[in-house]
């Protein structure tokens, strides 16, 4: 009888350890996940870019090459044939009006993120706002055809 009531208080054991590890995971999912759902505090500002080629929903925004936030929305502009990015910026990070925004690459064959490099103005951008000064996108591919065409047309006398 001892054998019996030992092995139900090992399941039970064995049934608050997995119940703990569940827990655990719960918060540590929901600390990962902060400032991540759409929506969830801060203020949104736009950018329209000539190419977002890479950047799309969830893509991320960086300042000083840390992550401040994510591009919640991509939409084509059919007046200016103009990508709108749409950036959610933290409320605690205020960004002057004269800020730029860059689509930089994560390596050869990393993905795209948005890069915002603050300006000198003492106005800051207000939520809505806009960010004119933008680059967008540059391919690799065309980066290095006109590397080739250019040393191609070097060595022609």
């Amino acid at each position: 009888m001892a054998v019996a009531g030992g092995h139900h208080g090992e399941a039970r054991a064995e049934l608050w350890a997995g119940a703990l590890v569940l827990v655990v995971a719960a918060a540590f999912l929901a600390w990962a996940a902060q400032g991540d759902w759409p929506g969830t505090g801060g203020y949104h500002v736009t950018a329209s870019f000539p190419d977002v080629d890479g950047v799309s929903v969830g893509t991320e925004v960086r300042l000083a090459g840390v992550k401040i936030g994510r591009v919640s929305d991509v939409q084509l502009n059919p007046q200016t044939y103009m990508a709108d990015a749409v950036l959610q910026i933290p409320d605690g990070i205020l960004l002057p009006a004269d800020s730029a925004a860059l689509i930089q690459s994560d390596g050869l064959l990393g993905g795209a993120y948005i890069q915002l490099q603050p300006g000198g103005s003492p106005d800051n951008l207000a939520p809505g706002d806009e960010i004119e000064d933008v680059q967008g996108a540059v391919s690799l591919l065309q980066l290095m055809l006109k590397f080739v065409d250019s040393q191609s047309q070097d060595k022609e006398p």
